[in-house]
């Protein structure tokens, strides 16, 4: 299987979903659509980590690259959603030159990082211990959510961070960071991604947005390496409302 960080490469932009369901049976429903990728995500939701290896299980009986977003940066969790099988991690909430190094620390091994090699999914139960680990040097992808005034501020650092993959624009989070800095509205918020869009390819870094359909990406779309494209709550929440809402 090709890996996501080598799809990166692609000239078109791939599309997976935020899937925030603790179940392996809604990551094979999501994976049966043909999409890209999924994100599994720890921020904004409550899976826990055994929950969080079976859905990376399901997701790998289908072969599609799945992302893990961590809760915020943390070194244990990162390293435990790598070990458990993931193909790379999306870390809210860099705002600085340091965090984007810790984040490089703590997701690559040495001599790149300082992430430890363990027995768990990702080296087959420690029996493939220095081939997982020559894998994920090559394979593992860091992303670094931009989603804070300060994150603007500092973003020619921190896109100067070797080991950085993919800057990874969260509107939502950003739009809040910027009206409480006394900057709202639309326009304030489409001027804050151009500025990282621009950014991130003066550095040759890969860019990536969220956004809630694929429609909203189409104004970037020749810009951008990675969509994630709304959830699976949102999915579900839109055909619940479409059957039964008022």
């Amino acid at each position: 299987m090709t890996s996501l960080r080598e799809m990166l490469t692609r000239p078109k932009a791939l599309y997976g979903p935020f899937l925030a369901i603790p179940s392996p049976m809604v990551v094979e429903i999501a994976c049966a659509s043909r999409l890209d990728f999924v994100c599994i995500d720890q921020e904004h939701s409550a899976i826990p980590s055994d929950a969080l290896e079976n859905m990376l299980r399901a997701a790998a009986v289908h072969k599609v690259p799945a992302l893990v977003r961590v809760p915020g940066f943390d070194a244990g969790a990162i390293s435990k959603a790598l070990d458990s099988g993931a193909d790379g991690i999306l870390v809210p909430h860099v705002s600085t030159e340091a965090d984007a190094r810790n984040v490089v620390h703590a997701a690559r091994f040495p001599p790149e990082g300082g992430r430890g090699a363990g027995p768990g999914r990702s080296t087959d139960y420690g029996r493939n211990i220095l081939k997982a680990v020559e894998c994920a040097r090559r394979d593992t992808l860091v992303a670094i959510q931009l989603e804070t005034v300060e994150a603007l501020a500092n973003l020619p650092a921190i896109l100067a961070v070797p080991g950085i993959d993919l800057a990874f624009i969260g509107p939502g989070d950003l739009g809040l960071s910027l009206t409480a800095a006394g900057r709202s509205g639309q326009v304030a918020l489409d001027d804050a991604i151009e500025l990282i869009l621009k950014g991130a390819a003066e550095a040759g870094v890969p860019a990536g947005i969220f956004c809630m359909t694929r429609a909203e990406a189409e104004k970037w779309a020749d810009r951008l390496a990675l969509v994630i494209c709304g959830s699976d709550t949102t999915q579900l929440v839109e055909g619940f409302e479409a059957t039964f809402g008022s």
